[in-house]
């Protein structure tokens, strides 16, 4: 008769453990039905689910395992497993499986806590707990850390809107992020990512920047709010907002070039996406004379946006068709996905605006950045309170990886 015994072993992480233990078990007749090893502040925490034949004599080989990890300075718990637990462990195979990420400047037990506590109540059994991010010195300041935290989850939300929206609600009382990705194959196969500028890679709306060089800042900026937070049509907003620009010199157009700044992490993640093999795309509203020259400092593989027309050295205030718009950003990522022989799954799209929201919805992942509240609704993910190079933690990617 075979018997089935969950053999735990906690204490000091040291080199040869596993080997100690498995070499035991190898000299019986023993199965591994599962193993699992996670080691925490150099504490080692190590299961077996081991599968004993009958020829096998359950008693010694139990007492090899126990007398070598005590010499090893290691605790043992031994617990029997009847064929009724095994057999239901066995049935949960094949079940739904889904990532949530934490993100977040720092991680405290509430945050831990509060996520725990909805996927429990959404019947998700956490299989897996694991820290992406790297260690935390404890001198750094709190608004310059960078913590991430993943749970690997079993089953299937009865209603996933209702879940999504108690994570948005604690995300947004606890100042944190908290994604909630489904476990498939594309998840770490993405191959294209397309980014809007304007306040995504560069953390200026630019047009804005233009009008307050034109003396009428406040009034386009006014506009530029409106349109971001989808209460007035781009094409409409982006034509009244040029006609303001008129008679602007073009030297203005480098002297703002200098002032812009690139986002927190938007040069971390560009050099990691290239690393990988990315391909990356700048789907702007914003415009071409800036977009180009971010593309040659990051090496961005494609850029579009607006052109800015310029005659006699002076901005005309006229508008070239055609404007990229919120569907023309979506239709843009069709293509070039299209272009490089990319599944849409495998795209991602960053944004901020309403005029994002096209491309945010057709991409395998879609991300609102630091966006307006109905951006940050509707997109399927949300980062407000880390850089962009948090988007690498929504891929399962790992600092010690190299990021």
């Amino acid at each position: 008769m075979k018997e089935i015994v969950l053999i735990n072993i906690t204490g000091p992480d040291r080199p040869g453990l596993t080997a100690a233990i498995t070499g035991i078990l190898s000299r019986s007749e023993v199965s591994i039905l599962d193993i699992g090893q996670a080691v925490i502040h150099d504490t080692l925490s190590f299961g077996i689910l081991a599968e004993m034949s009958g020829g096998v004599e359950k008693t010694d080989v139990l007492k090899d395992v126990l007398f070598r990890a005590s010499e090893l300075d290691q605790q043992v718990k031994f617990t029997p497993i009847s064929a009724e637990d095994y057999a239901h462990w066995v049935s949960g195979q094949g079940k739904s499986r889904h990532i949530v990420t934490l993100l977040a400047r720092r991680v405290t037990a509430e945050h831990i806590a509060r996520v725990s506590t909805i996927t429990a109540r959404h019947n998700l059994n956490i299989d897996h707990i694991d820290r992406l991010s790297g260690r935390i010195p404890d001198d750094l300041p709190a608004d310059k850390g960078k913590a991430c935290i993943e749970f690997s989850v079993r089953g299937e939300p009865a209603d996933p809107e209702q879940l999504r929206g108690d994570f948005l609600s604690i995300a947004q009382e606890l100042n944190v992020d908290i994604a909630f990705q489904l476990d498939t194959l594309y998840r770490r196969n993405r191959r294209l990512v397309v980014f809007d500028m304007d306040s995504t890679l560069i953390d200026a709306e630019v047009i804005d920047e233009l009008a307050k060089a034109a003396g009428v800042g406040a009034q386009v900026a006014e506009i530029t709010e409106r349109a971001m937070r989808g209460e007035l049509d781009f094409q409409s907003s982006f034509r009244e907002r040029m006609a303001l620009l008129k008679g602007l010199p073009e030297s203005t157009l480098e002297e703002v070039s200098q002032t812009l700044r690139l986002t927190e992490g938007a040069e971390t993640l560009i050099v990691q996406l290239r690393r990988l093999g990315y391909k990356t795309a700048i789907l702007s509203g914003g415009f071409t004379y800036f977009a180009e020259r971010l593309q040659k400092r990051l090496g961005i593989d494609y850029v579009y946006a607006n052109t800015l027309p310029i005659k006699d050295g002076l901005v005309t205030g006229e508008v070239e068709l055609p404007i990229v718009d919120g569907q023309r950003k979506a239709d843009l990522l069709r293509e070039i996905a299209e272009r490089e022989g990319i599944s849409l799954e495998q795209t991602i799209a960053v944004g901020d605006g309403a005029n994002d929201l096209p491309m945010l919805s057709i991409a395998g992942l879609g991300i609102a950045f630091r966006a307006k509240p109905l951006v940050k609704q509707s997109a399927k993910q949300a980062i407000s309170n880390l850089g962009l190079d948090g988007i690498l933690y929504l891929l399962g990617f790992r600092d010690r990886e190299g990021y």
